[in-house]
């Protein structure tokens, strides 16, 4: 090494220090500023000498000392540039390297989705025409080095080896851009991100050609070569911005407004771009449902649900396939009487793990992208601290030239870009996997209840289901955000404190203390807020099951004027509820505080410990402030390691849930069947078939035999009890087979004895969601008796159905559900007395028109169960059922011939019948008029079919469908939030706006001590007035710890207050509403005014407003330093809030819109 530093040339040893300096106009030094920089320069060089294991690369006969870096030449010099071994195989091996290890992953991505193929268009056929353009300057370059090779033209081992990579790795560019355009693949992020390292590792030597061209002794081909080649490059980069044609075969472009996000460019994507169309026309007008995007192909339930379905019934058969072969080694063991074998054989069968590795197959891809973009945040996270320090020596060092500051500064703006949209991209994926995990969760458990069997329905209630769906899901999605933090967070702080070892030495490990102080008090803390929210829990469910009884029984309260009683009640209920809340939230304040204020603890105590230990220790700029910054990433790792173990744990515990419930009993959907059919005229064939409600319970059908033809109309009759519902249910594959066979052919519509109205309109529930035939809809409303009703409802077949129908008649709900059944065109149809609930009228009407010869049905199979004796001459056959077995059977006539157990029914039913068609007379009691509509009070109108009820004004149809209740379009208003403010009280809110002002002096006040105490001068190695600084620091930190307690708990107090206020408004208002209201609301609505809603006023709000306030006056403290530092700066500051206030006001405005949206759907 020695050697090479006498030979080399002493030329730069000088003047590549002085020139560019901040001190430059200085023509001398002092020696010791000369003998710093000559050692300085010899450092350098010996760092250069590091590399010479690589120099091999750049050495030729004619230069046998070139090395691939020279940090005289790279970074100690004023004009820095990179040598030229070094531009012609670093920078160009960078981006061939990136393309080939991503080039694995990328083929297997694109070889499994393909979205179709895109036709070839004039940007495809750019990019190959200046892909084939680099292909042919590569060979080019490698033949012309070749070339000069057999001329005796010395070169490096680098400048040969480059060349055949660019070729090969050019070569694998074509291919990729074929493949991607046969796979659909509109923007390439992949190509995107190589020709972006291409352009940038040409740009240097690109610029050093153009700067120092003159002097370098560079054949006129490769200056030229090296032109072309960057303007290629530029060109591939501007074409890889741009977006392909839509491919062909593609289900996205048969949507109707289909979501940007497919077809956006990689740029577009990875800044959210394709967002802005939606944001700019959700501020200009109100959006509805209809204005938001179809979901892409990899977000419907229909894909996801099938996938996890799929997934689940795999893994699940593995795990039997598991548990049957154990148990299998256990029998054999047990025969073998070989005990110790038997318990080490026995495996521990986890209902959990089928599951969870369905979840993984079907998301885990998904999820596994979304933790390296949270990895690689967190690379550039930690970048920024040690740019930091950099920079901060950069300041301090006078003689540093200036390019090195605008390097710095620049790197960090950049470091801080990249991990911010690095993180969001990342929460986005979250987000989204979120959304696509609630749909599986909620698809299996919805496909589940449809299964279940009656004993897995015993087993568990709807409550247990709902929790599912709501509570359970809600842990498993959070877990996606917190379950990187298990292990990546464990890694921030060990970084962190390698990091400030570095800074400080062994007086970081002062940090633990601080730790093992702030761990068990945060861990009392949290233990004795849980028992508050435990009993706030308590509380808030006793309150919502007594709204709920309010609601329920309204009218009753209205009838005996009871409303102030119950609100008394219910607002103690409430009272306990928010005390409770109070207590928690005070705890809460406390954590909250000890979290904040941890920051400022682990620095004063280091800061503290490093100062006083040793007078030698002196306490500059870069360690103070680098620490600061590496105790912020700190706090915030060991801040996330509680909420993520605390999500793995309640995960487990829903995911154990879960399985458990869908590891249920199910329904053997093996036992219908219809191939025994085929070759038959029967529709439904049952043969020696014994059934029961539960595999335990005894046979409720016993030695069914039955066969009904195709197109004929079967009645099944006998007494109470006897099994006629029970033979439809079996029919239905509701019960469960003992023994026989049953087999049914085509679809099957069921009307059941108790009809299901759901709360939409009538022509909703009739269609039930099956596209709209007008002729057919009004055929079958004609049949069922409905056109009277529709043309007295206030709105007709758009009028909207109250909650389980409670503002129609039973009649009509029985109407409504047959017209449902009807309107199906199904092939066999299963009647459970659809005519008990209506007149004999409109009985024999609907028997006419809807299930009899001549009826719309008269072609379709029919088995209908009744007691109405009248209309049993007219059936095909009929079915008496007796003790759950079939007593006979056969026509009207031949069963009257016989005089078994059809005739004593037809005798002990025919004097009933009569008393009851003597009761109703000849009106019609279900059929009501314009006359009979109730009227409508100040919040809304009812309507409610009663029999003789008097007559009242006619009423508007529009104002009786709730569209416009269930969704509020707009911003809030400004009253609103004044009514919030005002009921809180107005000196409150003077006292908290004090408190954060306080607090905030103090932060500002804290920071600025700290820049004092870091550039205090030092007088013989030690630092003056030390104890001054650390007493003072510790008294403006214990201010801002006061400060923000009193802001956070005078928050939260003044939410609990303009929370209680706002719940008795509430009620109050409630219960003094007219009946003709609660007759069309549905109570879900009510309940969730008082439940979800009324939980985001105490929790939420105070929260969100908390934060608010914090954020704001941080911002605040951030302006006034900024300004005060550089009071230049305020013209950059005041249009970049104005552009962040514009698009916070967009973002606002979509959210107000969507979020009802959301809740309506």
């Amino acid at each position: 090494m020695l050697e090479r530093l006498v030979e080399s040339p002493p030329l730069e040893r000088g003047s590549s220090q002085v020139k560019g300096g901040r001190n430059c106009g200085k023509e001398t030094r002092q020696q010791t500023g000369a003998a710093a920089e000559d050692q300085e320069w010899l450092l350098g060089r010996q760092q250069a000498g590091t590399m010479s294991g690589v120099s091999w690369l750049c050495r030729s006969k004619e230069d046998q000392f070139a090395e691939l870096w020279d940090w005289n030449q790279t970074w100690l010099t004023a004009t820095p540039r990179f040598t030229s071994c070094f531009e012609s195989t670093v920078l160009i091996w960078i981006p061939c390297v990136y393309l080939w290890v991503s080039f694995p992953v990328y083929y297997l991505y694109l070889r499994k989705n393909c979205r179709g193929y895109i036709r070839m268009s004039a940007i495809f056929k750019a990019k190959m025409v200046l892909g084939f353009a680099l292909l042919l300057l590569c060979l080019s370059t490698a033949f012309y080095i070749l070339w000069e090779a057999t001329q005796g033209i010395p070169r490096a081992p680098g400048f040969i080896i480059a060349p055949p990579l660019q070729v090969v790795t050019t070569v694998l560019v074509i291919f990729l851009t074929q493949m991607e355009r046969l796979k659909g693949v509109q923007s390439s992020g992949v190509l995107l991100m190589y020709w972006l390292l291409f352009f940038f590792s040409s740009i240097v030597p690109f610029s050093s050609k153009i700067q120092h061209g003159v002097g370098l002794r560079e054949e006129p081909f490769h200056r030229v070569i090296s032109y072309v080649r960057f303007t290629l490059v530029i060109l591939e980069l501007i074409l890889c911005c741009f977006v392909d044609h839509p491919p062909f075969f593609s289900k996205v472009g048969n949507d109707a407004n289909p979501c940007p996000e497919a077809g956006a460019s990689f740029a577009s994507k990875i800044t959210f771009w394709w967002f802005a169309g939606l944001l700019w026309k959700g501020y200009r007008q109100p959006l509805r449902a209809e204005d938001l995007w179809s979901l892409a192909r990899e977000n419907s339930s229909e894909d996801i649900v099938t996938k996890i379905e799929d997934a689940w019934n795999e893994h699940c058969a593995r795990a039997k396939q598991i548990a049957d072969s154990a148990k299998f080694k256990r029998e054999r063991a047990s025969r073998e009487n070989a005990e110790e074998t038997t318990i080490l054989l026995q495996p521990e069968h986890s209902k959990s793990k089928p599951l969870l590795k369905a979840f993984w197959n079907v998301f885990g891809t998904y999820f596994l992208f979304g933790t390296l973009g949270l990895v690689l945040g967190d690379v550039f996270l930690f970048l920024i601290p040690k740019t930091l320090s950099l920079f901060l020596d950069f300041i301090t060092d006078p003689e540093a030239p200036y390019w090195k500051g605008y390097f710095y500064a620049t790197l960090m703006f950049l470091l801080a870009c990249l991990e911010t949209l690095l993180e969001q991209q990342y929460m986005y994926m979250c987000l989204v996997l979120g959304v696509r995990l609630k749909t599986a969760v909620t698809g299996l458990v919805y496909r589940k209840i449809l299964a279940m069997s009656d004993t897995a329905k015993k087993a568990t209630t709807e409550g247990e289901i709902v929790n599912l769906v709501s509570v359970d899901v809600q842990k498993l999605t959070d877990l996606i955000t917190y379950f990187n933090g298990t292990w990546l967070a464990p890694i921030r702080i060990i970084v962190c404190f390698v990091f400030l070892w570095q800074l400080l030495g062994p007086y970081a490990l002062t940090a633990i203390a601080v730790f093992l102080f702030l761990l068990p008090l945060n861990f009392a803390i949290s233990k004795k807020r849980s028992q508050f929210q435990e009993a706030q829990m308590k509380y808030k469910d006793s309150h919502a099951k007594l709204t709920s009884a309010i609601l329920r029984d309204i009218r009753i309260l209205k009838l005996h004027g009871w409303e102030d009683n119950f609100m008394d009640k219910a607002l103690g209920i409430r009272t306990q509820e928010l005390q409770a809340l109070k207590a928690s939230q005070f705890l809460f304040s406390v954590s909250l505080v000890s979290f904040h204020s941890s920051t400022f603890l682990i620095a004063f105590i280091m800061f503290a410990v490093y100062t006083l230990a040793d007078e030698g220790n002196i306490l500059d700029v870069q360690k103070a402030f680098v620490s600061l910054t590496l105790i912020n990433i700190l706090n915030r790792a060991h801040s996330f390691l509680p909420f993520s173990i605390n999500a793995v744990v309640q995960a487990k515990v829903s995911l154990n849930r879960l399985a458990s419930f869908l590891c249920l009993e199910e329904l053997d959907q093996t036992e219908m069947g219809s191939g025994s059919l085929d070759c038959m005229q029967d529709c439904v064939m049952v043969r020696e078939g014994t059934f029961s409600w539960c595999r335990e319970s005894p046979p409720c059908l016993k030695r069914i035999n039955l066969a009904i033809p195709r197109g004929s109309l079967c009645a099944v009759v006998g007494q109470v009890g006897a099994g006629k519902s029970s033979l439809l249910s079996a029919l239905l594959g509701e019960l469960h087979k003992r023994e026989g066979t049953l087999a049914t052919k085509g679809t099957v519509a069921f009307v059941p004895q108790k009809p299901w109205i759901q709360n939409m309109s009538v022509e909703d529930n009739i269609t039930f969601g099956q596209k709209m035939d007008r002729r057919w809809y009004n055929r079958v409303v004609e049949a069922c008796a409905l056109e009277p009703d529709l043309e007295s409802f206030p709105a007709g077949s758009q009028t909207e159905i109250g909650e389980k129908g409670i503002n129609i008649s039973g009649g009509q709900k029985q109407r409504l559900s047959l017209a449902r059944a009807v309107y199906k065109k199904a092939s066999i149809y299963l009647l459970d007395d659809p005519l008990s609930a209506v007149d004999s009228q409109v009985g024999q009407h609907i028997f006419e028109q809807v299930i009899g010869p001549n009826g719309l049905l008269k072609n379709k199979t029919r088995v209908l169960v009744t007691n109405t004796i009248h209309i049993l001459p007219k059936v095909d056959n009929i079915i008496v059922i007796m003790n759950g077995t079939i007593s006979e059977k056969g026509s009207y006539h031949e069963l009257l011939q016989r005089q078994w157990a059809f005739a004593d029914f037809l005798r002990s039913h025919d004097t009933d019948e009569k008393e009851d068609q003597d009761l109703q007379g000849t009106g019609s009691v279900e059929i009501v008029t314009k006359g009979h509509m109730a009227c409508h009070g100040k919040l809304g109108g009812s309507y409610k079919s009663l029999e003789k009820r008097g007559g009242c004004e006619e009423t508007d149809g529009a104002e009786y469908t709730t569209e416009g209740e269930k969704q509020q379009t707009g911003r809030a208003k400004t009253s609103v939030y004044l009514t919030y403010l005002r009921v809180a009280g107005s000196f409150l809110w003077a006292y908290i706006l004090i408190l954060f002002i306080c607090q905030q002096a103090a932060s500002f006040c804290q920071g600025y001590w700290l820049s004092l105490w870091a550039n205090d001068p030092v007088y013989n190695g030690t630092q003056p007035h030390t104890e001054l600084r650390i007493g003072v620091y510790f008294f403006l930190g214990f201010a801002q710890a006061v400060g923000k307690f009193g802001s956070i708990a005078s928050v939260f107090l003044a939410g609990t207050v303009a929370s209680h206020e706002l719940f008795r408004r509430l009620l109050h208002d409630v219960l003094r509403l007219p009946m003709s209201f609660f007759e069309r609301t549905p109570s879900g609505e009510l309940l969730n005014r008082f439940s979800k809603e009324m939980d985001a006023i105490d929790s939420i709000i105070p929260d969100k407003l908390k934060s608010l306030l914090g954020f704001l006056f941080i911002l605040l403290e951030i302006y006034v330093v900024i300004v005060m530092a550089t009071p230049i700066a305020v013209v950059a500051i005041v249009p970049l809030t104005a552009l962040y206030a514009v698009f916070q006001v967009h973002i606002s405005s979509l959210c107000h819109v969507c979020g009802p949206v959301h809740c309506c759907n």
